[in-house]
């Protein structure tokens, strides 16, 4: 693959209009913001631009050195990097939903500020999203430190989507697609993925539960849906929102998972720790 570098490191290439807004809810975690930084910087297309919101109440986690260096990396190869700050925290939900107001592209990506992105990862999930006619597609995380810990009895329920085209469904816990979750556990997408004969830059796209972080939403699906709107019948403390708006948007549009994934779980400790209240329970009645 060819980079996008600027012909000269002093003069930044010229933004592009960006066919994916990367929205990057942020909360301490400095280090891993930079790999996820990182990660990003890998991809070559679609164009995209960055949006990162932080909450950290001390100093933002972009003013640390290897976040700013990752900054400088992708404005320099012609990527729009917008950083900026979100207080006072009002919960995930109220986050995603100032993330989405900030966003103009006909796709939205969430990302999690702990995820890397393998190379080709962000135009696999593009070119899926607009073959599929799906609302959203995600590539599951996976955590790479379980690659000896098969679990096959987990991906039982992993059934792919026919001819690769999406259509809506209802999932809710009481539905026989809400067994679907272990899917994500551990390593199984990689153990899936290298049972099956994908050529390099190809994908298949499977039915899910639902996908946590990184996850490419049509923007229009999404706000037709809603978006993260109900947030204001949250308490700040809570956690599912993602679940929430994407069971949501499964109705209306579909959803699936991008097989392979190429997300990889950095692993460090959730900064979610009160998890009480379930966004789903209370939106969506379940």
């Amino acid at each position: 693959m060819t980079r996008r570098w600027s012909a000269d490191w002093g003069v930044p290439a010229k933004p592009a209009d960006p066919e994916i807004d990367v929205l990057i809810p942020s909360f301490a975690r400095p280090a891993e913001l930079a790999v996820t930084l990182a990660g990003l910087a890998a991809q070559d297309t679609p164009d995209f631009r960055v949006i990162i919101s932080d909450q950290t109440e001390g100093a933002p986690a972009w003013e640390h050195p290897a976040v700013q260096a990752m900054v400088r990396v992708l404005r320099a190869q012609g990527r729009a990097v917008q950083c900026g700050r979100h207080l006072p925290r009002r919960g995930l939900a109220e986050h995603r939903s100032h993330l989405l107001g900030l966003a103009e592209a006909p796709c939205v990506l969430f990302l999690d500020n702990d995820v890397w992105l393998e190379p080709g990862t962000l135009q696999r999930m593009h070119a899926a999203l607009a073959a599929s006619g799906a609302g959203f597609v995600g590539s599951a995380v996976q955590g790479l430190s379980h690659l000896t810990d098969d679990r096959p009895q987990e991906r039982a329920p992993l059934e792919f989507w026919e001819d690769g085209r999406v259509v809506p469904e209802r999932v809710r816990p009481s539905s026989p697609g809400f067994a679907r979750w272990p899917l994500h556990n551990a390593a199984n997408l990689a153990h899936a993925a290298a049972g099956l004969d994908v050529e390099p830059g190809a994908w298949l796209l499977y039915k899910v539960a639902w996908v946590g972080g990184c996850v490419l939403f049509d923007r229009r699906a999404l706000q037709q849906c809603g978006g993260f709107d109900f947030w204001e019948d949250l308490p700040p403390a809570h956690a599912g929102e993602d679940v929430t708006a994407q069971w949501r948007v499964m109705e209306r549009h579909g959803g699936a998972g991008l097989l392979p994934s190429g997300a990889v779980h950095l692993e460090s400790p959730t900064t979610v720790i009160d998890r009480a209240i379930d966004a789903a329970g209370v939106i969506l009645g379940q």
